[in-house]
This record gives structure tokens, sequence and C-alpha cells, in this order.
């Protein structure tokens, strides 16, 4: 049993597919090559430490119930990773967690699932214990909701499971992925929108009221859920008797969902194909809907993304749960640098440092792991 290591995990943008995991709908997203980085070692005790900085240090023990500290606290999310871990193995010594990072903060990138993720492999590592992409995917998602966001398990599939050069599409029940190449000459940037996407603070109860509102239309509808419409109902009528039968938030987010879930299973096949243009309009519309169905977007996201399309961009959308955070931007490699110099020029009226970066299909986790280093 190892004393000391050193786990890295990524973050995630999404390509397409937002909102509709929680759904259990696949979703295509893509592991970056930016990365939360926990350096731990064992303690001959059960308490664990964690550092940041940047942030007050947080300490715990393990042989005691755990319960979260105030909603916002960077430290919920340690106290999380250690809570999946204790619904499936035994803990027997606690650790001391350094933890640094390169990814942007809230901002739709899966920063707080890359915490989580980070630090529950490193008390399984400090344990003597080395998971599987399986037994992490029945914890991980339902360790989340230790900090009270309701989400799906894309995040935690992503930035286990992707793989280096390819998306990663995810299915759910159960969880498969299946690693799409990305073609050769394409090329993907994110762009921070400059408003904060705090899932942990005020966002939060939006967020939760968009998955149930999906869940309660179903049901209005006769069906146990979304995926249940879809699996069982021509998508023309689901549309049709939904515009017809439901109203506000239900309507809309019924209606984003079916159009999301076609508009994922076009993308692989477009990525498949290296048909740019279609991925491009595919990621386009996903943005409308994002905006007018889910109204998750924001003035500033809608902005970005005009900024790009008009750079040159085949297709840009907010990225992640919206509300603030970043646009993924997708052109032909031969027009990356007129569509960030674009971009740089319309939206940040100036310097774009540290707010936009090239997004590079990347490993996850476990292929890190299997690697033997970050």
């Amino acid at each position: 049993m190892r004393s000391a290591g050193r786990i890295a995990v990524p973050g995630r943008v999404n390509l397409i597919g937002e909102h509709i995991d929680y759904h259990g709908l696949a979703v295509l997203p893509m592991a970056l090559d930016r990365r939360v980085i926990v350096e731990w070692s064992a303690r001959g005790d059960s308490l664990v430490r964690a550092t940041s900085e940047g942030f007050e240090p947080r300490e715990f023990a393990l042989d005691r119930p755990i319960e979260p500290w105030p909603p916002g606290d960077w430290g919920n999310y340690v106290k999380a990773g250690a809570a999946a871990a204790l619904q499936k193995w035994r803990l027997e010594r606690g650790a001391e967690l350094r933890v640094r990072s390169s990814l942007p903060v809230a901002a739709g990138l899966s920063s707080s699932t890359a915490l989580m993720t980070a630090c529950t492999l490193a008390l399984l590592e400090a344990n003597g214990i080395r998971p599987s992409f399986a037994e992490l995917m029945e914890v991980l998602p339902e360790g989340e909701y230790f900090v009270g966001t309701r989400g799906g398990g894309m995040d935690h599939a992503a930035v286990l499971g992707a793989r280096e050069g390819c998306a990663l599409l995810v299915e759910f029940d159960p969880v498969r992925v299946a690693p799409v190449p990305v073609p050769p000459r394409w090329a993907f940037f994110v762009a921070d929108s400059g408003v904060k996407a705090e899932k942990s603070a005020a966002v939060k109860a939006e967020y939760n009221r968009r998955r149930f509102a999906g869940q309660r239309a179903a049901e209005r509808l006769g069906f146990a859920g979304i995926r249940q419409a879809l699996e069982t109902a021509d998508p023309g009528e689901l549309r049709r008797v939904a515009e017809s039968s439901l109203e506000g938030t239900e309507r809309g987010c019924f209606l984003h969902v079916i159009g999301e879930a076609h508009r994922v299973q076009e993308a692989v096949e477009a990525m498949r194909e290296a048909d740019a243009e279609r991925f491009g309009r595919l990621l386009n519309a996903s943005h409308e809907s994002l905006r007018d169905l889910l109204r998750v977007s924001c003035a500033e996201l809608d902005r970005l993304v005009e900024a790009a399309r008009e750079s040159g961009a085949l297709g840009a959308r907010l990225t992640g749960a919206g509300f603030g955070g970043a646009a993924v931007v997708f052109c032909p490699e031969e027009q990356a640098e007129r569509v960030a110099a674009g971009i740089e020029r319309r939206f940040y009226e100036g310097t774009a440092e540290g707010r936009m970066f090239r997004a590079v299909p990347s490993a996850g986790a476990l292929e890190l792991i299997a690697r033997g280093g970050a």
C-alpha cells in the first residue's frame, strides 16, 4: 500500500447534450487538458486535512458522520468525495490532501466534479483501493448530492472515462461510454463569459427547478419520464402534444430535452463523418434551445456566442449548466487564429488572456492513472 501519490482529474467541456443527462439521455462531452491535481499522503488516523491556495484549510474525520459545512464552502466537495467513497468502501486511513488546479472555477467546466472526484480517488488510493469505472459511477453522481446539486452522471463519466483525442458518448441506465474520435482538423475553444456559474450558490435552486420541471412535464403527458416518452412515442407527436398541453417552465424544459436528445444523436453522426458544417449547425441550435426554451443563458453568453459566429465559427453555444460560465466554440483548424482574434476583438474588447483557451480532447483520470501519472 502506497503512502503518498498524486491524482489528476481533468475538467470537461460538454460539446452537446445539455440538461438531459439527468433524464437518462445520452450526451457528448470531451475532457480538457486542464486539471485538478491532488497530491496526497496517507495518515495513521481517520483525519482528512485539505489545503488549497487561496482557501482556508479544511479538516474532518472519516470515523464519524460527515455533515456539510455552510453552502458555498469549497471543503464540501472534499467531504462529498469522502462521503461518496464511504458508500461502498471502508476507509480506515485519512490523508493530507494538497489541491491545485488549472481549471477556471464556476465556468461550467466541471471544476467541482473534478475536485470531488480527485479527492475520492486520493482517499481510495491512500487506503489501497483501486476502483473500476463502473464502481466509481455507482457512487460519484449520488455523492455530489451532498452539496445539493441534483445533476446527472455526465460530468463524472467524462472526467473519469474520456480518451485522448476523442469526445465521449455517454449513455445511461446502465452507464456506457464510447470514445468518438475528433476529426484531426477540428478546433475547439472554451471562452469565459465573465459571469460566474456558481451551482453551489443561489443559482442551484434554478438548476434543480428545471430538472424537476422536465420530469413533471413527462408525468403530465402520461410517461414515467422523458426517456420513456422518447422510447415509446414519435418525437414529432411528442412535440405537438407538449406544445398544446403544457405551459411555462414545464413546456420549455420538455421541448428542450426532446430536441437536445435528437441533436446529440446527429452530432455523433456528424463527428464520425467529419461533417463540420452539420456539427456546427447542431451547436447553434442547441444554444438557441437553451436560451429560448430552457432559459438558462444570459446576456453575456448570448453576446459571446454571437461574437464567435460573427468571427467565423461554424458553431458556438453555452456549455455546462448555464446561468453564466463559458461557451464552447467550434471551427476548422485553419480558421482557428482568425476566430480567436475576432472573439477577442468583438467580445473581450482587448485581450482575452486567461479567459479563452484551446480545448484539446484529452485523457480522463483513469487513463492518466493507468499511464502512471498526471
